[in-house]
């Protein structure tokens, strides 16, 4: 092992550092995610770190919808960039195990160090982003299976999307559902649009799926 790492040199040696580390914290993650102590819904080493939707972080109020720690189980279109979760933790962990890895082996390779870092900081964006979606897609089928939208009668949430008034258009919320924090389309009979992080009441159902809020 020794010798190995003496074999190396600088800029394989920091691109190690960077390698094998992240690929431990992700295998136990991978691990705790398999054997159902970590979920999407409430990993404290997965906060979201500023995803492509700029969603606020909510303080933990009640079991009624006032959100925690901003890591809700939506239910957006797994072929869009609405909401996607980019920077979590665990996307910038998988982007430094690509990055460490792919560095090293340019790097061993005698590739020049730009061309390295290029390639190497290229495969690991890719793999958040990649992660990212597999993460959104296994969300939405868990989802879609056992949730029914008639239960979010009654609960109350925060506005993901601002929601045009008198059913002008339609937005977003974030609602407990059934134990899991989901985001659903929402659309208010209110005079007034319903701002992004205000605190509604779902009162019904438009067609099978859009909530119907009022301001709580």
């Amino acid at each position: 092992m020794f010798a190995w790492w003496e074999s190396l040199g600088l800029v394989s040696q920091i691109f190690s550092c960077i390698a094998i580390p992240a690929t431990v914290v992700l295998a136990i993650q991978t691990t705790l995610m398999l054997s159902g102590l970590d979920s999407e819904g409430g990993d404290p080493t997965d906060a979201d770190l500023g995803d492509a939707t700029d969603v606020p972080d909510w303080d933990a109020d009640s079991a009624e919808g006032v959100f925690g720690d901003g890591i809700l189980d939506s239910d957006p279109d797994p072929s869009g960039l609405d909401g996607l979760r980019i920077f979590s933790i665990r996307g910038i962990i998988a982007f430094l195990v690509m990055f460490g890895w792919v560095g090293l082996v340019l790097d061993g390779a005698g590739a020049a160090l730009w061309l390295s870092l290029s390639i190497a900081t290229l495969c690991g964006f890719a793999t958040m982003v990649l992660l990212a979606l597999l993460l959104r897609w296994v969300m939405r089928l868990r989802n879609n299976g056992n949730l029914d939208n008639r239960n979010a009668i009654g609960t109350s949430g925060r506005v993901y999307l601002t929601i045009p008034a008198n059913r002008s258009g339609e937005g977003k919320v974030n609602i407990l559902l059934q134990g899991t924090y989901v985001e659903r389309d929402a659309v208010t009979d209110e005079a007034e649009p319903l701002p992004t992080g205000c605190e509604v009441v779902v009162i019904g159902l438009s067609g099978q799926t859009t909530l119907v809020v009022k301001r709580k």
